[in-house]
């Protein structure tokens, strides 16, 4: 079933206008965000088909299934209270039956935790992006071999400079484990490469050290030790930061380097615009889309803030947050017996009709 199937078969129960637009923080550059609700036909929805969601392929258009829709509102979700809240300008279609759903069946204590807690999240999203920014990756990954030492004395010495010195190849080397010390390996070099040694690594690419079968005796000429865990790090940050170039957004990406930004500049500003919703609705028991506040937001947005200038505004935001709670009148979570009893009845309604 795609978007298409849902018009064509008066499917659709809500359509509304989301994202920036909604927020009154769009620019220029804003794309159009579409979201809705839409209900499956009765066979289907009985059957083994169901569709919690259909989307468009670059996600900017989302229609939830009815049911789908009441789930996540119990949760909580920002993003579906966001579309129950929805300002009369930005519905583009509204079922009369979709009034029964109301926002203060869904408002409750529980939104601090959703809100507030996406938000955190994306500030440690915002805080690995500066590390990105910061740290760069070389497009070459570092071998295991850049990882090992040579232990001299009470010194070690990186193993790739020690075979330079010694004018030594790995190829040639032997490893053999030295009992109870963890990453640690007797290395014996067989200069004349007939004892068939295996080398410390197969070959560039490998992710372990190779071991080899050494004769009882046999002199010992350096001890090396491994950094398996610095080798390990390093493979998880090289992954992280070539898969993030691969999906970034480039535009983006250069409009924050541009701006001498470290950080993505448009996503603090969400993050920021969620903390004060979630303050909204524990002091006033209310959701409202539009923010008063929307020049200092794309204050943020323009790289007009620094990043610890931005970061100082979450903290002070998330301590009044926790304050505002403690004395809402709010309930602790959505009543879900009242919420699955207005569904029921809005689904009974429509496979009546």
């Amino acid at each position: 079933m795609t978007i298409d199937d849902l018009k064509a078969q008066n499917l659709i129960l809500l359509e509304v206008i989301s994202g920036s637009r909604s927020f009154g923080l769009d620019t220029a550059t804003s794309d159009t965000d579409i979201k809705g609700v839409f209900y499956l036909p009765k066979a289907q929805f009985y059957g083994l088909d169901y569709l919690p969601q259909i989307s468009n392929e670059t996600n900017d258009i989302v229609y939830y299934e009815l049911g789908r829709f009441v789930e996540l509102l119990i949760k909580s979700n920002p993003n579906i209270l966001e579309v129950l809240a929805s300002a009369p300008e930005c519905i583009l279609y509204q079922h009369p039956i979709m009034k029964q759903l109301t926002l203060d069946l869904f408002l409750s204590k529980q939104t601090k935790q959703t809100f507030a807690h996406y938000a955190v999240s994306q500030i440690k999203k915002a805080k690995g992006l500066n590390k990105k920014i910061n740290n760069p990756v070389e497009v070459k990954r570092k071998t295991v071999l850049d990882f090992c030492y040579i232990i001299e004395g009470t010194q070690t010495l990186p193993l790739n400079t020690w075979l330079a010195t010694h004018q030594l190849h790995q190829q040639q080397c032997g490893l053999a484990n030295v009992p109870h010390a963890r990453d640690l390996y007797a290395l014996v070099y067989d200069r004349a490469g007939i004892n068939g040694y295996h080398g410390i690594i197969k070959h560039l690419d490998s992710t372990e050290l190779c071991l080899s079968s050494v004769a009882i005796n046999t002199p010992i000429n350096a001890y090396l030790s491994f950094n398996r865990d610095g080798y390990s790090s390093h493979c998880r940050d090289y992954k992280a930061y070539w898969q993030w170039v691969d999906l970034r957004n480039e535009q983006r990406y250069a409009s924050n380097v541009d701006n001498g930004n470290d950080y993505d500049a448009k996503n603090m500003m969400h993050t920021i615009r969620l903390l004060q919703v979630a303050h909204e609705i524990m002091t006033k028991g209310t959701l409202t889309n539009k923010r008063p506040n929307r020049e200092a937001l794309l204050a943020i947005k323009h790289g007009e803030l620094s990043y610890a200038e931005i970061m100082l505004i979450a903290e002070k935001l998330v301590s009044e947050i926790e304050s505002a709670q403690a004395t809402s009148l709010l309930p602790d979570a959505p009543n879900r017996e009242n919420a699955m009893a207005t569904l029921v009845a809005m689904r009974t309604r429509l496979y009546e009709s």
